[in-house]
């Protein structure tokens, strides 16, 4: 199991500000009287992509061009946030980009994939076909497959999660949305690393409950996917390396229903006019799910907003929901 040190950390932190600053967080008061905590809201809404995974894509692009200058090119699978922080990555070293979706994806993240410089290719009716096709391409064509988890994708990420638990070392839980493993990895990584005793409680769509099954089993479960407003928790296949560490580390893992996170996206809207896609806004969905839980009344609560890319027409219909 891979544990990067502080030191660790804070290096690809400045990868991280090479390219962005760090993002805000704030304690919005309606947020906080509708959960009856004091939430702590990181913005990770508000990076080049609208995503935290773009701090993975820039140090694990950076590490890959240092370790071969001579690469023809990159290719990964995606629902939508890890294409654009590896596109946006990738343009900055000069490196092309294939990106595979599956059919159906979002809209808007497939034309920011493409605004980005990403040759796009759909196939597949999930992200794991996806992926599938994604590697059989990598192997004929000769370019390098990008993972969704990998060490360094997790030590960039992290770079956000030591910036919350830096300003707000006091948070008794967060909640961490889990899609292939790297943003509840990097939560890990911070707190390990920064010593903490905050409580990290994973969320997964109950429409996708791979991950949650796993948990309760200790061993990786495979389940089917039909979420269709959290797309970014989409996962049919644990990742095994990450679920090493959420066996390890996390203290829970719950799911919240695509009703729940619809709420959320509302609730956010409302409460502090910042736009959350369906995973952006699951940990909300969560600690709302548990707000009479004492793992979060009353409690200092962080809630990652890990992404704000929705598309429009599906986001007017979440708003006009209630």
């Amino acid at each position: 199991m891979y544990l990067p040190t502080l030191a660790e950390l804070d290096a690809a932190a400045a990868t991280v500000y090479g390219a962005m600053p760090a993002t805000p967080q704030f304690s919005w008061p309606l947020l906080n009287e509708a959960l009856g905590a004091r939430a702590w809201v990181k913005h990770e809404n508000h990076t080049p992509t609208g995503a935290f995974k773009v701090r993975g894509g820039l140090v694990y692009m950076k590490a890959l061009a240092e370790r071969e200058p001579d690469l023809a090119g990159i290719i990964s699978a995606t629902r939508g946030n890890h294409g654009q922080s590896l596109a946006f990555a990738a343009r900055r070293h000069g490196l092309h980009a294939t990106i595979v979706v599956p059919r159906g994806n979002s809209v808007e993240k497939n034309a920011a994939m493409r605004a980005l410089g990403a040759q796009l290719i759909e196939h597949g009716d999930d992200f794991q076909a996806a992926r599938e096709h994604a590697q059989m391409l990598a192997a004929r064509d000769g370019l390098h497959m990008v993972p969704s988890f990998h060490p360094d994708l997790v030590t960039g990420v992290a770079s956000g999660w030591l910036e919350l638990l830096r300003a707000q070392p006091e948070l008794e839980t967060v909640f961490v949305p889990i899609g292939q493993g790297s943003g509840i990895c990097a939560a890990i990584a911070a707190r390990q690393a920064l010593g903490l005793k905050t409580r990290i409680i994973g969320v997964v769509s109950r429409h996708a409950p791979a991950y949650q099954l796993s948990f309760r089993a200790r061993a990786s479960v495979e389940a089917d996917v039909s979420t269709v407003i959290a797309d970014g928790m989409a996962c049919r296949v644990p990742d095994a390396q990450s679920l090493e560490m959420v066996f390890e580390f996390v203290d829970d893992v719950v799911s919240v229903t695509d009703d729940d996170v619809a709420h959320a996206m509302r609730l956010y809207y409302r409460t502090t006019h910042n736009l959350a896609e369906g995973a952006g806004a699951a940990a909300l969905a969560a600690a709302m799910k548990l707000k009479d839980d004492e793992r979060v009344r009353g409690r200092q609560v962080g809630l990652p907003l890990t992404g704000a890319n929705v598309d429009a027409d599906l986001f007017r219909r979440v708003l006009l929901g209630d």
